[in-house]
């Protein structure tokens, strides 16, 4: 669901260009999109009698295509798109995920709420569920029922969650709105769940009006990764997924969607496949376990340790969902420093969920210091990653200027340990 409206005059204008058969026949008719040519091919088509605002029309929505191919694929290419909608649509991969909840749990017909351009939509529909699609935004609806004409068992309708009457389907899905406008044009990205729209609490009172016997029904909300473990609804699964290193969400499942005994999971998804890691209700008093190629642990705080033979930088997911406990147990590690996530270990692992280094030297931070080693060393090519301190890696590569000590390579890892900023220089782990 967009932050504000996406139903500008000059988009709804837009798009109404598109939609005519004269429109639709000319985008479908477009090349690839290269923005190098786009000027040219506007301009040979305005001499081909096509009017300025529907060539201008045409191009936008090629552009937003080739924008989209790389969360739709194949599929971008008989859409339609909003500006706000292909930056914020869920990926069809990821959305498979979601739907694959609701078809396991035997949900037939599922409302979503904050459709967007339909991306969920159209996964749940592809599984064979009824799918009633529904967005405050007429842009979005009119998009959104362009990109789900190929399933006969949905429909899209033009609402607010709020108002949705939750009898109309077994299941709902919601995508609230993480933005909000700041001026300028610009828009502010919202932490606390209660100032979505719709509110966390009010996915809470949907997921337990659609349940039975004071049960919650079947509800899934995504919601931003930087959501606060404190703030989520008791009894719910939350998964945190992280695509290609990537965190993109956490999503929330209610009642039957809600895996058993899971109160938090990461999903990390990278070329080798989909890797879970899990925190059980029952772990949270100790004991760890793995389960169906599932990883789950405590989730008690890393301890404190000098720094070992190698350094694991773990994936977004693992640390947003609170199992940074779990990864140090199974790589028999501790943490540099309180406020750090990097751990550190003697155990040379091979992990999904972490990528490793080992460790070659570790330095005091200064720059005079650092310089002289990296010349010492001809280290020129640098990958220089930190956490737990103010200097970014852009800056810190304009002050040392690498390229000019040699060609030899190396990473260097800026963090505190124990409270003061050091440098490590490590060498990556082998791929796989």
């Amino acid at each position: 669901m967009s932050p504000v409206a996406d139903d500008s005059p000059s988009l709804i204008a837009s798009l109404e260009q598109v939609l005519q058969p004269a429109g639709w026949r000319l985008l479908n008719s477009l090349p690839p999109y290269e923005e190098a040519d786009a000027l040219r091919l506007g301009a040979r088509l305005r001499e081909q009698g096509h009017s300025p605002e529907l060539v201008a029309a045409a191009l936008t929505q090629s552009r937003l295509r080739a924008k989209g191919r790389d969360k739709f694929g194949e599929f971008a290419e008989s859409m339609l798109f909003t500006p706000d909608g292909v930056e914020q649509a869920t990926r069809l991969p990821i959305a498979a995920l979601h739907a694959g909840r609701f078809q396991r749990a035997g949900v037939a017909s599922v409302a979503d709420l904050g459709c967007g351009i339909g991306g969920d939509a159209m996964a749940l529909a592809g599984l064979g569920l009824d799918v009633l699609a529904i967005d405050r935004d007429p842009a979005a609806v009119a998009v959104a029922t362009v990109n789900l004409r190929p399933f006969p068992t949905a429909r899209v309708e033009l609402g607010t969650a709020e108002g949705h009457d939750h009898t109309r389907t077994e299941g709902i899905w919601l995508d609230p709105a993480r933005r909000t406008a700041a001026g300028g044009g610009r828009s502010r990205r919202l932490h606390d769940p209660e100032e979505y729209e719709p509110p966390l609490s009010v996915v809470a009172e949907l997921a337990q009006r659609l349940g039975r016997g004071g049960a919650a029904g079947p509800v899934g909300a995504k919601l931003g990764p930087g959501i606060h473990r404190e703030a989520l609804p008791d009894g719910t699964e939350t998964q945190w997924l992280s695509w290609h290193g990537q965190v993109l969400e956490a999503s929330c499942w209610f009642g039957p969607l809600a895996r058993p005994g899971i109160a938090r999971s990461a999903l990390v998804i990278d070329r080798a496949g989909a890797h879970r890691m899990e925190l059980r209700s029952a772990d949270l008093a100790g004991g760890q376990t793995v389960n169906g190629g599932a990883l789950s642990g405590p989730a008690a705080d890393p301890q404190l340790r000098g720094i070992g033979d190698h350094v694991y930088d773990p994936d977004g997911a693992v640390i947003r969902a609170g199992l940074l406990g779990t990864l140090a147990t199974a790589l028999q590690a501790g943490i540099l420093d309180p406020s750090v996530a990097y751990l550190t270990s003697d155990v040379r692992a091979a992990t999904p969920f972490a990528r490793g280094f080992a460790v070659r030297d570790v330095l005091p931070f200064s720059l005079k210091t650092l310089g002289a080693y990296l010349r010492e060393h001809r280290l020129g090519v640098l990958e220089i990653k930190k956490r737990g301190t103010a200097m970014e890696p852009d800056e810190l590569r304009r002050k040392l200027r690498p390229r000019r000590f040699g060609e030899e390579s190396a990473t260097l890892i800026l963090t505190r340990i124990d409270g003061d900023v050091h440098v490590i220089v490590a060498s990556p782990h082998p791929a796989g």
